[in-house]
């Protein structure tokens, strides 16, 4: 039974609503005359407490609040790749027509578009039986997508029936009927699910496989795995949102969620604007042909901001179910705990740290741990996968706010953006000392098959040589560059090249923006040959000033930008003109 009851009680997009006895936790409910959408978050006695996902301005005590019945769900169905949605899965460019520039309240229309024909495939036939996630059909969503109609994950399966021939139909059809003790259930191309509850899968397996992003310093030096988790904190102007958009724009999975969440509107204009126009680099294909963005700014109501959050991982398991490699991209989670601290506000509850409500980091573990590869339920088998990157902004760049050490109890890839490195015009910004990946063993094995066996020997002697140079810095601080022997001030001159030549990457150049893992790994293996190279040379007298002077150290540095992916043997030639260069210095073979 619906419950029904009257607002008593509002504060901002809080409602307390009294007569609501039959309500339910997390139940959605429509409030006031403007009928506005809202969540039960809180019941004590008869009185529910409700978060608004519309402006509250004009709504009074006394005007009735009706429950559905059903938790916030998502409808997930053919059209949902290349569009724009609010946090509750309202398309954008559907309520503006409705209402303008301003979103109107109370606005109700569909997720996806409920006529429009798709070409449905079917996979089974009459006589068959079924299960929850099964594969019944196909229907081609985008150039780059085609869609699996799954039975739906809480189904009961039964045997098929009255199934259609191949066809176009729209969502609403029944494409077959399946019955089990003397029910029948229809199946149509979409479902609805709840989008707090994480959906099944069969198993899950370890983070083995990189997600190539093409960024140098993410996939050689701090690699995330698919089915992995990462985060991005750093303080203004320190270039997370670019980060982020070349992870969507260049990650090879085959679906992209980006979550604006809580941010300026201005930033995420730039995306809206930008993405309908970039083309996927693969196929030469619309980027938005594989991409749903989730657009909640600054200026939307503050409680839609904790639903897009979950409305877009949601999205990204229902792809994942297919079979395909989903990126979640979450800018940021910080505005995300913002919400939460000014709903917790306003239901008075007990503040923790920074006024953070204490169940903070159990709604960021929620978050986190629905990303991984998995095994989906049904057949046929398909393997996909949920990676999870969150932005966080902290304020001022303090690494210690709650937002931040809660993330880091709950990712295993920590991408420190810093500023000195953002104003020294250093982009990416990631700071190579205080960012981590706890899945460099795990996906060591993939690049030592698929790219070379010495990649995790060499990655790890050029970061020896970061950590050395930051170990000098200190000492040249204190005692000036000449207090050193020549080794250490190869150790400097080396770690400068593996800045310049490796670690700095232009998103805005044709050339660098991508990087193959190829590529990548013949640059690491130059810089660090140059090294090794540098040592014998100093051993077997040749000075520091003559290394230096080498040609061959400005074309390290350019290769980058100057060799394409497709001319590797460029690269292989500028290794025999290295050796070329340090014979010539010391006068004799260098041996390898």
């Amino acid at each position: 039974m619906a419950a029904k009851g009257r607002i008593v009680w509002v504060s901002g997009p809080a409602v307390k609503a009294d007569g609501m006895s039959d309500a339910k936790m997390y139940e959605t409910v429509v409030v006031g005359n403007s009928k506005l959408v809202g969540e039960v978050i809180r019941l004590t006695g008869d009185v529910a407490f409700i978060q608004v996902y519309e402006s509250t301005s004009g709504l009074k005590p006394g005007e009735p609040v009706v429950g559905t019945g059903n938790p916030l769900s998502v409808l997930l169905g053919p059209g949902i790749i290349g569009q724009i949605y609010d946090g509750i899965q309202r398309p954008l460019k559907e309520l503006s027509k409705a209402s303008g520039s301003f979103i109107g309240r109370g606005i109700t229309t569909t997720p996806v578009d409920m006529i429009k024909k798709y070409h449905f495939v079917p996979t089974v036939s009459n006589g068959d039986n079924v299960a929850a996630g099964n594969v019944i059909g196909t229907v081609q969503e985008t150039d780059l997508i085609v869609h699996s109609i799954m039975v739906p994950p809480d189904h009961p399966g039964g045997k098929i029936s009255n199934m259609v021939s191949e066809g176009d139909y729209n969502l609403e059809t029944v494409l077959a009927t399946t019955e089990k003790d003397g029910e029948k259930i229809s199946l149509k191309m979409y479902h609805r699910w709840p989008v707090r509850k994480p959906r099944p899968y069969q198993n899950r397996y370890d983070p083995t496989v990189p997600l190539l992003t093409g960024q140098r310093v993410i996939d050689t030096f701090f690699p995330i795995a698919k089915g992995g988790t990462g985060s991005i904190p750093g303080a203004f102007g320190t270039g997370k949102t670019v980060t982020l958009h070349q992870i969507a724009k260049w990650a090879d999975s085959q679906v992209v969620v980006y979550i604006g969440c809580g941010e300026r509107g201005n930033e995420m204009t730039e995306v809206l604007v930008e993405f309908p126009h970039l083309k996927d680099p693969r196929s030469g294909k619309p980027l938005m042909d594989r991409t749903v963005l989730v657009a909640n700014t600054s200026n939307m109501p503050v409680a839609a901001r904790e639903a897009s959050i979950y409305t877009g991982v949601t999205i990204a398991e229902y792809y994942r179910d297919m079979g395909y490699d989903v990126v979640l991209v979450a800018d940021s989670t910080s505005r995300w705990a913002e919400s939460l601290r000014e709903m917790s506000g306003r239901l008075e509850e007990m503040p923790a740290e920074e006024g953070y409500p204490s169940y903070l980091a159990s709604r960021l573990a929620e978050f986190y741990e629905r990303a991984g590869r998995v095994r989906a339920i049904g057949s046929p088998d398909r393997d996909g996968s949920v990676t999870l990157v969150g932005a966080v902004s902290p304020s001022g760049g303090d690494f210690t706010e709650p937002v931040t050490t809660h993330t880091m109890r709950f990712i295993k890839t920590f991408w420190a953006l810093d500023a000195k490195l953002a104003y020294s015009r250093h982009y990416p910004s990631i700071n190579w000392m205080n960012s981590y990946s706890g899945y460099l063993g795990d996906i060591a094995k993939w690049w030592g098959e698929n790219i070379n066996s010495d990649w995790l020997s060499l990655r790890s002697e050029a970061y020896g040589v970061l950590q050395r140079e930051d170990t000098l810095k200190e000492i040249v601080r204190l005692l000036g560059p000449e207090a050193l022997p020549d080794e250490e001030k190869l150790i400097l001159e080396v770690a400068r090249m593996i800045k310049i030549g490796l670690l700095q990457q232009n998103s805005f150049d044709d050339v660098d923006t991508y990087c193959s893992p190829q590529k990548q790994y013949k640059l690491l293996k130059l810089l660090v040959e140059f090294y090794r190279r540098g040592q014998q040379a100093l051993k077997e007298g040749a000075s520091l000033a003559d290394i230096r002077a080498m040609s061959i150290v400005t074309t390290l540095l350019k290769a980058r930008m100057d060799i394409k992916d497709t001319e590797m043997s460029k690269l292989d030639q500028l290794d025999i003109d290295m050796k070329e260069q340090f014979k010539s210095i010391i006068g004799v073979k260098v041996t390898n």
